[in-house]
């Protein structure tokens, strides 16, 4: 539960005076867990114990600073995030969020296209194996797929982020 304070002004008081009203709202809305940190990327990349994998992330690394134009940035303890944007939901819940990056897990590579790959079916049937969430793709090595298709994807995610959200380099 979170608090929310708001100071709404004066209220009249006796003897002409001002009196501030506070108003506290209590909030079940939930806030994001995944945030920047400072945790070093080229440290994080580097310490990965599979050598497969931190060649392929460091490729990956690579492919998103082609693209993007943006350096990495880790989003919790294991994300590499490039850009960001802030969003706001009818239901009034806000934050930030990493606009694209992945995420080397032990057993596969998580990409992250921001808000999702609903629209993007017919670059995904060229892409090679892969497995999808709704907006993660589950890649278990680069070898496996089209590079030149997966750029054109992030490329694609993040226009399609664009359209919705203001994006900018973290």
């Amino acid at each position: 539960m979170h608090i929310i304070a708001i100071l709404r002004g004066c209220v009249s008081a006796a003897g002409g005076g001002c009196i501030f009203e506070t108003v506290v709202y209590k909030s079940n809305m939930a806030q994001n867990k995944t945030v920047v940190s400072t945790q070093s990327v080229e440290g994080f990349l580097k310490a990965l114990d599979h050598p497969t994998r931190r060649a392929d992330s460091a490729q990956l690394d690579q492919i998103f600073r082609d693209i993007t134009g943006w350096g990495p940035k880790m989003w919790g303890p294991t994300i590499v995030g490039y850009g960001q944007y802030h969003y706001t939901y009818d239901s009034g819940r806000q934050g930030d969020f990493l606009a694209t990056g992945f995420s080397p897990r032990k057993s596969n590579l998580s990409i992250y296209i921001m808000p999702g790959y609903a629209d993007f079916q017919t670059i995904l049937d060229r892409l090679g194996k892969h497995k999808i969430g709704k907006s993660c793709l589950y890649i278990n090595k680069l070898v496996d797929v089209d590079l030149d298709v997966l750029a054109e994807l992030i490329r694609a995610g993040l226009a399609d982020l664009a359209a919705k959200w203001p994006v900018q380099a973290t």
